[in-house]
């Protein structure tokens, strides 16, 4: 009887309904689009984010668990334009997993799809961390994420057929939602327009070109170099001529050379969250931008 009644549970159990598995995995190498990811695909996706706010995008390990990720994955979501030129072929190569290469339906770089800005006109490893395709850091003018998202929700139903009515229709609600946003965001923002700003990375032309606010300088001397005490200096020198309301830096950047030229200057300096999770207000992509304009905003009083 009792070898029965085992029998009989192992019978009920094995004919339960599996529980939903999600279409599809997705290595995104940004939070940013994890996050817009998640919200073209739902419970359609199982989507991880290899780096944080808190990281420089330009400078990642790679580490064997995001090679295990990758190897997983059937969609790749990055910025491209090579904001990971430093890890990401890495993680490619090792992962052995052919449907995420270059060149394949499951590699996705948003950059493809944006108007680039500073694309330079000649490539000179002197001058610093320069990107050939243009400045990577597309993610800060929210307009960006409307052809993006278009892009990423065709792709979504290329690779998952069976969904492509799920991912549209939620394209729809998103790009509704999204659109409503701007205007909320472009209004929200109106006292930040002509205002001169100095930057401490060179990451922002794209908030500062949809926000209408005009860089003056940069703390690092060229991309990617740690501001020194001399190019401070004549950032400070120039400041006697050409005010600026605030310096701005990114979450995951030291504090240090922004505090020091705003403590000089009479400035405000103003972290910005500069991807989901770099504060704690700014936890989805609804968020960020609350909260970024809102950060700038408090940074003219």
């Amino acid at each position: 009887m009792r070898n029965t009644l085992i029998i009989l549970n192992i019978i009920f159990v094995t004919t339960l309904p599996l529980p939903a598995q999600a279409a599809l995995n997705i290595f995104a190498c940004e939070p940013e689009w994890a996050a817009l990811a998640q919200e073209l695909a739902g419970d359609k996706a199982s989507i991880y984010a290899a780096t944080s706010a808190l990281q420089d995008p330009h400078h990642v390990e790679a580490r064997p668990s995001l090679i295990a990720k990758a190897r997983r994955a059937q969609l790749v979501v990055c910025t491209g334009a090579e904001l990971e030129a430093g890890w990401l072929p890495l993680i490619l190569r090792e992962s052995a997993n052919p449907d995420i290469a270059d060149g394949k339906p499951g590699h996705f770089e948003a950059a493809h799809y944006v108007h680039m800005l500073e694309v330079p006109s000649r490539l000179d490893r002197a001058e610093g961390d320069v990107h050939a395709a243009g400045n990577p850091h597309i993610q800060l003018d929210a307009r960006n994420y409307l052809p993006v998202a278009d892009a990423l929700s065709a792709r979504m139903s290329k690779l998952d057929p069976d969904n492509a009515a799920h991912y549209d229709k939620r394209l729809q609600a998103f790009r509704s939602s999204w659109q409503a946003a701007i205007q909320r965001w472009e209004a929200m923002a109106a006292p930040l327009k002509g205002q001169p700003v100095l930057v401490q990375h060179r990451a922002y032309p794209y908030l500062l070109n949809w926000l209408g606010m005009q860089q003056l300088a940069e703390l690092e001397a060229k991309p990617g170099m740690e501001p020194s005490a001399a190019h401070l200096a004549q950032v400070l020198a120039h400041l006697q001529k050409n005010p600026a309301r605030m310096v701005i830096r990114a979450a995951y950047q030291d504090e240090k050379p922004s505090e020091w030229i705003a403590q000089r200057a009479r400035l405000n300096a103003v972290e910005l969250p500069f991807s989901v999770g770099g504060t704690a207000a700014a936890q989805d992509l609804y968020s960020l931008f609350d909260d970024t304009i809102a950060r700038l905003l408090a940074g003219l009083k």
